[in-house]
């Protein structure tokens, strides 16, 4: 940006706005409660103790200002921290915000009321899954379905720089619901899984949607295949691996120098039923072990989302970057 050019009307209300959001001690410290959650206009009510039309007028402030995002559960609508970006103007006012506010510790009360709404949710997933137990073990895309992270993912993956002629890897892509999305992103995409019928279906989508780009191996990826991409997408599968530490290393290898690896999972929950519906291994991830396992794989975590379900659940959408020069972990 250009620091001599002169600052129009408009430039100058957005700036305003952003310096008004960011001029009240509740709605900063709303911003503090959003860095590892998302969270209802009543959750967010009850949790700093104000009424919802209180809650509502701060939330509007910050949406207005592009601080906050929101995402449509049914009719529940949830709020998360949007994404700065650096080359928008006011994006490095935004982020130096941000990195003031996570520097705030919230109050103890405050940190109290966030557990009670987390142990409601927890309550309200186990509740959840006694109304459609039968329909749940048919379809483990009823506790987090790639309609509830999509967009999410979406906002990290488009956030990101790469060349025209970049190329992508998909985990375990399940049905390809999300292929047709990295079809048009990138020039080349590789879907890898060990299940025939899983890469049967993602054939199918790549037949329907024309998506000559993408190329499919029956193959495990922690396997010795040679296949490394600039960008690799595991939505959803983590929770699966049996070591989910050595399945970063392993994967990490596969990306490209300067590469990111992005991963969809749920954070830690109690619903020990998962495993016997869904056959998940792991109940959910602590944001922190993952961030732990990816240093130790080399890469280095960069933004993340959180979408909060109304069934209870929380999904984290991580962005993990290698270095430019990294070849070490090869």
């Amino acid at each position: 940006m250009n620091l001599h050019a002169p600052i129009t009307p408009h430039r100058s209300d957005e700036l305003a706005a952003l310096c008004k959001a960011g001029g009240d001690p509740l709605r900063l410290n709303v911003l503090r409660a959003l860095a590892n959650d998302s969270f209802g206009v009543l959750e967010l009510a009850q949790i700093f103790d104000i009424g919802q039309s209180g809650m509502s007028h701060h939330l509007k402030v910050l949406a207005q200002a592009e601080l906050v995002a929101t995402r449509r559960e049914g009719n529940a609508i949830f709020y998360r921290r949007a994404l700065p970006d650096s080359q928008r103007f006011g994006g490095r006012l935004h982020t130096a915000l941000l990195e003031e506010v996570d520097a705030l510790a919230l109050a103890q009360d405050v940190q109290a009321r966030i557990a009670q709404v987390q142990q409601r949710r927890a309550a309200t997933s186990q509740d959840f899954f006694l109304r459609v137990e039968e329909k749940f073990r048919a379809q483990q895309d009823l506790i987090a379905g790639l309609p509830q992270y999509r967009e999410s993912l979406l906002a990290l993956l488009d956030k990101l720089s790469f060349g025209a002629g970049a190329s992508a890897l998909e985990v375990g892509p399940g049905d390809g619901g999300f292929l047709p999305d990295l079809a048009r992103r990138f020039s080349r995409v590789t879907a890898m899984d060990n299940s025939p019928t899983m890469l049967e279906l993602a054939r199918q989508v790549c037949e329907r949607n024309e998506l000559s780009n993408v190329n499919l191996q029956l193959a495990d990826a922690l396997g010795a295949t040679d296949v490394q991409a600039d960008c690799v997408v595991l939505n959803m599968v983590l929770h699966h691996f049996s070591d989910p530490a050595l399945a970063l290393r392993l994967l990490a290898k596969r990306v490209r120098a300067g590469g990111s690896l992005l991963v969809t999972e749920l954070c830690s929950h109690d619903q020990g039923w998962a495993r016997d519906a869904c056959g998940d291994l792991w109940l959910g991830f602590e944001q922190d072990d993952l961030a732990r396992w990816a240093n130790a794989a080399g890469l280095t975590p960069e933004d993340s989302l959180y979408v909060g379900l109304r069934n209870g659940f929380q999904i984290q959408v991580r962005h993990f970057q290698r270095a430019a020069g990294d070849t070490q972990h090869r």
